[in-house]
């Protein structure tokens, strides 16, 4: 009997480590209603920005782009890290640009606005003619 008791303290302390172990590493999980308008929103928003991504992606405009200075993957991280807001804003506003030529500057003119500003506000370092206010 004595034997039994030496090995099942050993082996409850074991059993609570582990345990608490679990309870540690796994977060709770919070549950709530998610209204219709945010999954339309987030979908709407992912469209907007596969959209924005194909139409940088083409071949004429990345070569604007890279005639411009400006490195593909800078864009892309740039598109990435842009708000739901603002990919609406530049969907929309290719949306109503005149087909041809003219409309793909504008867009471009567009983003490097955009990525100026940013550039600007200090949120990024792509544009060595900008001074940091760091």
């Amino acid at each position: 009997m004595e034997l039994l008791r030496r090995l099942t303290k050993p082996v409850s302390h074991l059993v609570v480590l582990s345990l608490l172990a679990l309870n540690l590493y796994l977060p709770a999980a919070h549950a709530g209603m998610i209204g219709t308008e945010a999954v339309v929103n987030a979908a709407q928003a992912q469209q907007y920005r596969e959209r924005l991504l194909t139409t940088l992606n083409r071949d004429d405009v990345q070569a604007q782009l890279l005639a411009r200075g400006v490195e593909p993957a800078q864009v892309q991280a740039r598109v990435d890290s842009l708000t739901d807001e603002e990919v609406q804003t530049l969907a929309t506003n290719m949306d109503q640009l005149p087909a041809g030529g003219d409309g793909v500057v504008e867009a471009l003119v567009l983003i490097f606005i955009i990525l100026l500003i940013t550039d600007l506000m200090g949120l990024t370092n792509i544009f060595p003619f900008v001074r940091h206010p760091r």
